[in-house]
């Protein structure tokens, strides 16, 4: 069997270590992530997944805020600078991107298919997964570094606030992308049997 598409899932890592040195273009980058975020399955075709792209000062702005709103939820200053230097280390990528879910598209699902009404919601996180999944791979296939945070729904109104949300987008995760500073290390597997159960 050919292993060309999961060596390519293989390069795909959590890069912590990113940054601005990319030789992408913001253009050239936003074009493979909405191909990538357009090729990406959704249940029934809904295409819930929506992103926002922040370069330069909108990307520094996003870290910022990020920073300033988990002050008051970290109990120590010593806690603090750990955190501070983590966000720092995001805010030194070349970009990130906000993954949304358009919560109107899930419930006019719900709505319009009564009979899968309680799936959508799920379905939608499942959509979410494979866009998300999809532009990191593809990021790793052009040399691009990332790693997906959550620090929703903590920042939520500040982000919605600061960049012109809609209402009705769910912010999902935030992926930091840029050059690769440093790689990622020796990945583990937990063993197979404890993961996997095969019948013939």
């Amino acid at each position: 069997m050919s292993s060309q598409y999961l060596d390519l899932v293989e390069k795909r890592r959590t890069i912590y270590a990113l940054g601005k040195k990319v030789t992408q273009t913001p253009d050239e980058i936003v074009e493979l992530a909405e191909r990538a975020i357009e090729l990406s399955p959704s249940a029934f075709n809904n295409q819930t997944t929506r992103a926002v792209f922040l370069f330069n000062e909108n990307h520094d702005k996003l870290w910022d805020l990020t920073l300033e709103r988990l002050r008051p939820e970290v109990p120590t200053e010593e806690a603090f600078k750990s955190t501070q230097a983590k966000i720092e280390g995001f805010k030194a990528a070349f970009g990130t991107i906000l993954f949304y879910t358009d919560t109107d598209v899930v419930k006019e699902f719900e709505n319009n298919f009564a009979l899968y009404a309680d799936n959508f919601a799920d379905w939608a996180e499942q959509g979410q997964g494979n866009a998300q999944f999809n532009v990191w791979t593809a990021f790793a296939n052009e040399g691009i570094g990332a790693n997906l945070q959550h620090y929703n729904p903590l920042i939520d109104d500040e982000v919605k606030a600061a960049f012109n949300i809609p209402d009705n987008w769910k912010l999902r995760a935030q992926l930091p992308f840029g050059s690769i500073e440093q790689p990622a290390g020796e990945k583990e597997f937990m063993d197979r049997e404890d993961r996997f159960k095969v019948l013939k």
